[in-house]
């Protein structure tokens, strides 16, 4: 337990609680002014605290906003995004549910259904109110944006990992997918944002532009604002190891939250808080002054353990979900490659990495196709968080611990 009342807990599985999200205020305070006249496209990979920053969004509302947020991973169609939206809508904020429901058949008879038989969740009854909601997803959308638009305040309708949603459109629906794109691009633009009460942030784990740019619909996206979530500083990583020491009573020497930030590399907030986690139970199992050698030992546990398994493995199979051939193979292979050097590869190295592999996959590949997916494949790397340009035309992983881990399991 924490020693101080108003100490955070350790947050290794779920987003952190709102209350306790640390070093983002500045940030907050900048995406909410944007937010005022702009549609916004949230960018970061998985584990870096995007959904944490979203949910402070609705949790801590501005400018009159409500929020609501939405995570649209598992869907497969535009129908399924309205019907989640007015869904979380309706669970939410029911009494905005009512006022949309004014002069809109759809969703009078939806709420009468609900009333009478009191049983079955929401979004069921708003599915059989009209059993045809694939055919007619698009005259729904545009009927619950002209209802949002009469209201007297504003949503701000948060929808996150908007590319996954699009990568299971294009394999089950793909006729569907630029229609979808373009019809929400038009909704975007016209009113313009500033006089819109309907706002968008959009969320993804993957590159938007770069999964759209590969499916050739980039263009369907570039009105919205791109707004990257900032790395954590090195000096927050220190700050953070500190405190949670600290607050519970723990006696370290001056070097150890150094070490810790050393070994994690450019910092991923989930694996600073399960390594300052593990080395906190270290010290409870056996209360000591901590130095720089447990550090090291917790880290070395920490590759080989469950816990970092689970979230780890993520960082691997995803890309055999995201990359196509020949990037995907390459990927894994110019990954394993960096895992095995100390100090990371060079530009040039990689390069003849990627040809070699070319070479003994049988790719035959023209000259400047081969360069344009070299370029492209560590582009998506750097934009997804696996590796970083550490001096010029070198390139090392991103985090210390992936590369441990994937040096462990994958080189």
């Amino acid at each position: 337990m924490p020693s101080h009342p108003d100490c955070p807990e350790f947050y290794t599985g779920a987003p952190v609680d709102s209350a306790d999200l640390r070093f983002r205020d500045a940030f907050l305070a900048e995406l909410w002014e944007t937010l005022r006249t702009r549609h916004v496209l949230l960018t970061a990979p998985r584990r870096t605290g995007k959904t944490s920053v979203m949910d402070h969004l609705r949790d801590f509302p501005k400018h009159g906003f409500t929020v609501i947020y939405q995570n649209v991973q598992d869907l497969t169609h535009p129908a399924d995004f309205f019907q989640a939206i007015l869904d979380t809508l309706h669970d939410q904020h029911p009494e905005i549910v009512k006022h949309l429901a004014q002069g809109w058949k759809l969703l009078t008879d939806t709420l009468n259904k609900v009333t009478e038989f009191g049983i079955a969740g929401f979004k069921i009854r708003l599915r059989d109110t009209d059993p045809d909601w694939k055919d007619h997803w698009r005259q729904h959308g545009d009927r619950f944006l002209d209802q949002v638009r009469k209201q007297e305040s504003s949503i701000l309708l948060i929808v996150d990992e908007l590319p996954d949603m699009l990568f299971n459109l294009k394999r089950e629906h793909p006729a569907v997918l630029r229609e979808f794109l373009a019809w929400f691009r038009a909704q975007r633009q016209d009113p313009h944002p500033s006089k819109d009460r309907a706002r968008w942030l959009i969320g993804g784990s993957v590159n938007l532009s770069g999964t759209l740019d590969g499916l050739g619909l980039v263009d369907l996206i570039n009105d919205l604002d791109d707004v990257p979530l900032p790395v954590l500083a090195d000096t927050h990583v220190i700050e953070f190891v500190q405190s949670m020491l600290a607050r519970r009573g723990v006696d370290f020497e001056e070097t150890v939250p150094e070490q810790l930030r050393a070994h994690l590399g450019r910092p991923i907030p989930l694996f600073m808080q399960m390594a300052t986690q593990e080395l906190y139970r270290s010290w409870k199992k056996a209360p000591r002054k901590l130095v720089s050698a447990d550090v090291d030992r917790i880290f070395a546990q920490l590759v080989v353990s469950t816990a970092a398994q689970d979230k780890l493995q993520h960082y691997y199979s995803r890309i055999a979900k995201y990359y196509e051939e020949p990037r995907l193979s390459a990927a894994h292979a110019l990954l394993g490659q960096i895992s095995l050097s100390p100090a990371g590869l060079s530009r040039t190295a990689l390069t003849q990495e990627f040809e070699r592999y070319l070479t003994e996959a049988g790719q035959t590949v023209p000259a400047y196709e081969r360069k344009r997916h070299f370029n492209q494949l560590l582009h998506d790397l750097e934009n997804d968080f696996y590796i970083s340009e550490i001096a010029e035309n070198q390139y090392d992983f991103a985090s210390g611990l992936l590369k441990a881990w994937w040096k462990k399991y994958y080189a």
